[in-house]
Parts: structure tokens; C-alpha cells; sequence
């Protein structure tokens, strides 16, 4: 997945001379998720009644930034401590993180418009906190009719039915939607996602039937992030691997809901999700390539542990510690996720839940099984005569066990309120006050100490974003 900047360029300029080689238009694209403020609470695809007209290329981008003012502490106070194991720790304290900037953010998302009711799509990531980089995202052909095989061929079914292939965002329950996506974050109306944040990029297909308020989506894909061809030599056992020697597992994506504007008022959506993997190579909670938008939150100064010095874990990379402040369940060998989402918006009053029940196995051949769960719920107003205003609040709670062996499940909050001025429909600037505890960890992390033991950061951030 990984590219090179120059490699982009090359990609642009080669459409651009294809453009006028080819006499195609800008723009002329068909069932499009909307890039700027009208694409807010659309989840999933949409049919449109765009006319093709001929082949059309897509070109957009979306960028963020945001200045962090946010302040860090837990139950670990300077000076010497043992460890558990009997070595000396000295000198460890939490970060003093400083009033100021975040890296900014950016997107680029490119496309054509290849024959009617067919479209490709490609997302970059320009710069990102995980991958300072450019990175391919990821890309997808999408198919809403098969006119391209035979005219009007199963026009009937096509009318309700939409294909995406590719290597693409796993369509995981409906938060993915609301949340910030690197650098294009117009959709959420907060700062950051969930705590516990499902996020994953594989190789697959995607099968929509929407019709009538009835919305439904089954998925599957090969279960690797990262696509290769080598041959699967099987593995010798180890602790954390007892019965390792087996491939890949598919995952599985499904979804079912009914979403209906009742009358001009009044909609009503909800949603349930399930994805599944019997032999994972990543989770979905831990594949994002973004990062988090609280920067370097509980994290340590360097320190000594048994005489040897223990890193700054936030400032020797940028890439290295990039998901402070979310919850990753871990699960090493499968694990299985459901998600349920209701959303409801009267007039300018909406809700939006998250009900996510995580279950999973810690290690290849040894599935005892652990669970995690998380729940979500935001209420945001929107006003204005556009409704170009909106002030909102948000509860989340993560609760589980990050191994069996453990005895106590621990458990994650975050209260988020906010407020959000869309200057354009492309450009919003959002103003939030965050505060999230860590209850229930242990002192220790291993032999040495465990920055989020009787963790707490809060505090203000201001976010500014384009999306075009």
C-alpha cells in the first residue's frame, strides 16, 4: 500500500494529459457521496438520477488541523518505584504537553467516471499522523448498472443494488461514517471517533440492496491489510501461538436497518452490523493508519527501568505511539463484532448511538474467549438557516478485559461537548471540551509502570476543516 509522493504527482499529471487527450469533463460523477456539508448524516451509498456524460474525472481533497490544549495525569507520581520483577524504576513522570498546533492533516481522493452506473475511486492519505508519508487509503470500482454488459441488463435489480470491489474502508457498522478520517473530519461534528475505533482497509467486495427504507449490505473480503503472494510455510509453536500452523481467514461484513424520512420532519434510521474473522491478521481496532486526534495523551518521559533508559514514547516518532487515547481490545487470534446504530433527527434535533459487542481469542490454537463493550451516544443541534450551526454533546464508554488472565475488566469514559460553525458547506471550524478516564488499570504494565493507571486527560481543541 505504500507510495511515494512523486508517484502521485506522476498519477495526477498522467489524468490530466488523459483528460485532454480524451476530451473527458470534470465532475461529472454518478452516485457520489457528497465531499462538503450536504454529505453529513448519508451513510452508506445512495442512488442519484446523474446523466452520464461520458467519461468525467473526480479530483477532491480535505484537510485538517487542529491546536491541542489538553492536560495529562494519573496515579503514578515522580520519583522511584520497584517493579514488580524487583528492578529499580527512577525519574518516570507523565508528558507536560504543550499548548500548540497538531501535525495538519490532508486527503486526496481522485476518480473517474468510466461508463454509466460505473465509477472508480482512489483515496490518498497526503500526511498523517501515523504515516507522515503519502499512503494509498485505498480504492474501489463501484457498479450501480450493467448497462456496460448488456443494456438494461437486470435493470430492475440494479435500480436497488450497488457493487463495490476493491481494497477498501470495511463498511462496519454506521460510526465509520461520523468519524474524522485523517485529514477530511467535515462529517463529524466532534474532534475524535469512538474510543474503541473500528477502522480497516482489506481486499474484497461489498454487495448493497437499499430499497424503500430498507437497507441491507453483505461483504467479503480476503482478511489481509497488507496483499501478498508468498508462500505459507507453516510456523513452529510458540506461548502466544500453541496451534499457529493455519492461512488467513475471509472476513465476513453484513448489515441490515431500515432508514426512512418519516415525513419533512422526522427521520429514523437504525442499523445493526457484524463482522467476523476466524483467523485474523490484524483487528479492526488496531489497523488504522490515520491516528487519533489527541496527541501523545498518557505517555511518559524518558525514565530509568533496572538501570537502563526507557524511551520518550512521544516524541522520538511521530508514528510510533499514534492512537493515544483509544481503547484497542487486542484480540490476537479471531474475533467476532456486532454493532448496532440508531440515529433519529427531528428538525434540527438529532441522536446518534453506538451499541458494539466485541468477543474474541487472545491466541492462535487457545480461543478462550473474552469479551469487550462499548456504548456511544451523542445529541447534537443544529441551527442556523442552514443549519450552518450546531452545538452538541457525547458520552462513550469502553468496558472488558484486555486478557483472561485478568481479573478485573477494566473501563475507558470520555464526555465530549462542542460546538461547530460550517462557514461554507466545504469549510467547518469546531471548538470542543474533552475529558476521558482510564479506571480499573493495573500499576504495572509488564515489570514496568502503566501510564494509564488512574489516567485522566482533559481539556479544550480547536479543529479547523476543508473538504472539497
Amino acid at each position: 500500500m505504500k507510495t511515494i509522493f512523486r508517484n502521485s504527482l506522476l498519477l495526477i499529471a498522467f489524468c490530466f494529459v488523459s483528460n485532454i487527450q480524451a476530451q473527458t469533463s470534470f465532475g461529472q460523477m454518478q452516485n457520489l457521496m457528497p465531499r462538503n456539508k450536504d454529505g453529513v448524516n448519508q451513510f452508506d451509498v445512495k442512488k442519484d438520477k446523474a446523466e452520464f456524460k461520458g467519461i468525467s474525472i473526480d479530483l477532491g481533497g480535505a484537510f485538517s488541523m487542529q491546536f491541542q490544549s489538553l492536560n495529562c495525569t494519573n496515579g503514578q507520581q515522580q520519583g522511584t518505584y520497584t517493579a514488580s520483577n524487583g528492578a529499580s524504576i527512577a525519574n518516570y513522570r507523565l508528558n507536560d504537553l504543550e499548548n500548540q498546533f497538531n501535525l495538519p492533516t490532508a486527503n486526496m481522493t481522485f476518480g473517474a467516471q468510466l461508463a454509466d452506473g460505473v465509477r472508480v475511486n482512489l483515496d490518498l492519505y497526503l500526511s498523517a499522523r501515523h504515516h507522515n508519508e503519502t499512503w494509498v487509503k485505498g480504492g474501489y470500482l463501484q457498479i450501480d448498472k450493467l448497462d456496460f454488459i448488456q443494456k438494461d441488463l437486470f435493470a430492475e435489480v440494479m435500480k436497488y443494488t450497488t457493487i463495490k470491489i476493491g481494497q477498501m474502508e470495511n463498511n462496519y457498522g454506521d460510526a465509520h461514517f461520523r468519524r474524522s478520517d485523517n485529514g477530511n473530519a467535515l462529517m463529524n461534528p466532534f474532534i475524535e471517533g469512538n474510543i474503541m475505533d473500528a477502522f480497516e482497509t482489506e481486499m474484497g467486495a461489498e454487495v448493497y440492496y437499499n430499497r424503500d427504507g430498507f437497507v441491507s449490505m453483505f461483504g467479503l473480503t480476503n482478511g489481509k491489510l497488507n496483499q501478498n503472494v508468498t508462500e505459507f510455510v507453516p510456523a513452529n509453536a510458540t506461548v502466544t501461538a500453541p496451534e499457529p500452523n493455519s492461512t488467513i481467514s475471509p472476513t465476513i461484513l453484513a448489515k441490515i436497518g431500515y432508514d426512512k424520512q418519516i415525513n419533512k420532519d422526522l427521520r429514523v434510521r437504525i442499523t445493526a452490523s457484524y463482522n467476523h474473522n476466524a483467523n485474523m491478521s490484524a483487528n479492526p481496532w488496531s489497523s488504522e493508519r490515520a491516528g487519533s486526534r489527541y496527541y501523545y495523551v498518557m505517555s511518559h518521559q524518558a525514565y530509568t527501568y533496572a538501570g537502563a533508559a526507557q524511551t520518550n514514547n512521544a516524541t522520538t516518532d511521530l508514528a510510533a505511539n499514534p492512537t493515544t487515547g483509544r481503547f484497542n481490545p487486542g484480540f490476537g487470534n479471531w474475533y467476532t463484532g456486532i454493532m448496532v446504530n440508531p440515529f433519529v433527527k427531528f428538525k434540527g434535533l438529532e441522536f446518534f448511538g453506538t451499541l458494539e459487542f466485541a468477543s474474541g481469542g487472545d491466541k492462535k490454537g487457545v480461543d478462550d474467549t473474552r469479551s469487550i463493550t462499548q456504548y456511544s451516544g451523542d445529541v447534537v443541534y443544529r441551527f442556523g438557516t442552514t443549519e450552518q450551526f450546531y452545538v452538541g454533546g457525547k458520552y462513550n464508554v469502553v468496558s472488558g478485559k484486555l486478557a483472561n488472565a485478568d481479573v478485573d475488566a477494566v473501563n475507558v469514559t470520555r464526555l465530549e461537548g462542542g460546538l461547530g460553525w460550517f462557514l461554507t458547506k466545504n469549510i467547518l471550524a469546531k471548538l470542543a471540551y474533552t475529558t476521558q478516564s482510564y479506571n480499573n488499570y493495573s500499576q504495572y504494565s509488564g515489570s514496568s509502570l502503566n501510564d494509564l493507571y488512574d489516567g485522566k486527560f482533559s481539556g479544550i481543541m480547536f479543529e479547523s476543516t476543508i473538504s472539497f
